[in-house]
């Protein structure tokens, strides 16, 4: 098995990594709906011959608890394993709402201070403060991502462990 992470992934909101291995999309399914059937009190998930998502069991459940989710596809016959940490999808969605709301606002406001400028015109002085505003928005919906992350580093390196062991024990057994 040989895995594969750049510098960029570990900054991003979403981290992600890429693995390889001999078997096939199939028996890697099966070998990791074996591997979750055996740590059954430790994760739980979806998995099929193409994706799978998987989940640290925990007593309580905040806003960032992350998912691995795992795509297994075919590159020059070798089977790739990309995973991708992140939250559930609702609040994947709604991060990006965020991000794409104040992102529109900032412009929305940036631009009337930039029109306002050039006409010469004072029906919006408050424009610029609002575009600061947006920014500063936007900001901290990074930071509230980036201390979800935090929150959750310990679940994400049992998740990448689970990942790995998966992986790691099943190719032993065939080679």
């Amino acid at each position: 098995m040989k895995t594969e992470e750049s510098t960029i992934d570990k900054i991003r909101t979403r981290p992600r990594f890429k693995m390889f291995t001999h078997l096939t999309k199939e028996e890697y399914a099966e070998n990791l709906k074996k591997y979750l059937a055996d740590h059954k009190d430790e994760f739980s998930g979806n998995i099929n011959k193409e994706m799978a998502t998987i989940c640290v069991e925990t007593e309580y459940d905040n806003y960032w608890k992350p998912r691995l989710s795992l795509r297994i596809e075919i590159e020059d016959d070798e089977t790739v394993i990309r995973g991708v940490f992140g939250p559930s999808s609702a609040v994947w969605t709604f991060f990006m709402f965020l991000y794409f709301f104040f992102s529109i606002m900032w412009m929305t406001f940036f631009t009337m201070y930039y029109v306002e400028n050039q006409i010469k015109s004072a029906e919006f002085p408050w424009a610029l403060s609002a575009s600061f505003v947006m920014l500063f928005c936007i900001f901290l919906t990074y930071a509230a991502a980036r201390f979800g992350q935090y929150k959750g580093k310990e679940e994400m390196l049992k998740l990448r462990k689970f990942a790995e062991e998966s992986t790691s024990q099943f190719e032993k057994k065939i080679n």
